[in-house]
């Protein structure tokens, strides 16, 4: 099993709902339906607002990952 964390992003260019690891937040990444290119940013932390903060884009990926770790202790 994986220990990859992931959250849902929109791509901008085909509109399709991804899943991209929260380890990627703040690159470039990919779509692999459109290849379009986009940076990975999680609208709760203002980045794609225009708001690139590397502080925030870190905080909002240790929100995630404390999420989908609570999440798995639940399922258990």
């Amino acid at each position: 099993m994986s220990g990859a964390t992931y959250y849902m992003q929109d791509c901008p260019t085909c509109g399709r709902q991804l899943q991209v690891r929260v380890a990627y937040l703040g690159r470039t990444v990919m779509c692999q339906h459109c290849r379009g290119r986009f940076l990975a940013a999680d609208g709760a932390d203002g980045a794609a607002n225009g708001s690139s903060s590397g502080l925030a884009l870190l905080q909002r990926a240790n929100e995630l990952i404390a999420t989908a770790d609570a999440m798995k202790r639940r399922a258990r």
